[in-house]
């Protein structure tokens, strides 16, 4: 597995402006979006500075479609691979995720680095709920690409599918909003939504002010659990079959 994360690295990584670009990116889009969300509530988004109300909703959101598409395609990018019997489907899965949490954790270090040098206030008031919602978020988009990606090795179709699914949850899962923005009767509609519960979760743990009202830490890990089971007994029964395709 090492050897297909290195892989990773160096095809990822493999263009003139490599890891800067990645960062640099994603930073830009934040600007722009604070400055749009900024005029019209002031700087302040229930108590977070807007900037880092769309950092963390635009950091999750793109971490979790991005491994979700990384892991999807690993297996059938990675096909000719599996004839050497020490090299199997979840092995790429797992080496596509960790490609992209590590470009994200190196985007996150950028946004603060930002944040410090622009004289923002850089405030994490509770790191492991940081880490958890983050990290629950990345194993979740890894087991639901671990699932598509077998799909797609027998439906080649159900890759159209997935970009159809997943397209309206930029829009559905609070990177521009924020739960406290609708009436609470309301709230079913929208708190289905694992994602929403990791972007909400990690805006509070950096601002305790902001509120957990309408999300549940547990609710993201049993989401997290169930499709880490599914994808683990679905992988189990099919792997070898997608790859015979």
């Amino acid at each position: 597995m090492f050897a297909l994360f290195a892989r990773e690295i160096r095809t990822g990584f493999n263009d003139k402006f490599g890891i800067s670009w990645a960062v640099i990116n994603p930073i830009t889009f934040i600007f722009m979006l604070s400055f749009m969300r900024g005029r019209l509530d002031g700087g302040l988004t229930h108590g977070l500075p807007t900037f880092v109300f769309m950092a963390y909703g635009f950091l999750l959101i793109q971490s979790f479609l991005q491994t979700l598409g990384a892991s999807a395609t690993s297996i059938a990018k990675n096909k000719a691979l599996f004839a050497f019997r020490q090299v199997q489907p979840i092995s790429a899965v797992i080496a596509a995720s960790l490609f992209e949490l590590l470009v994200k954790i190196f985007v996150l270090l950028g946004i603060l680095l930002s944040m410090y040098f622009l004289k923002m206030d850089v405030q994490i008031e509770n790191p492991l709920l940081l880490i958890a919602s983050f990290g629950l978020l990345w194993i979740f988009a890894m087991a639901l690409g671990l699932i598509f990606g077998l799909a797609e090795m027998f439906v080649a179709e159900i890759r159209k599918v997935r970009e159809i699914v997943t397209r309206p949850l930029f829009f559905v899962s609070g990177v521009f909003f924020s739960l406290q923005d609708f009436p609470m009767e309301h709230w079913y509609l929208l708190n289905w939504n694992p994602i929403l519960h990791a972007i909400e979760l990690s805006r509070f743990a950096a601002y305790s002010d902001y509120g957990d009202a309408g999300v549940s830490l547990l609710y993201l890990a049993i989401s997290t659990l169930v499709s880490v089971f599914l994808a683990l007994v679905i992988y189990q029964a099919s792997w070898k079959q997608a790859i015979s395709r």
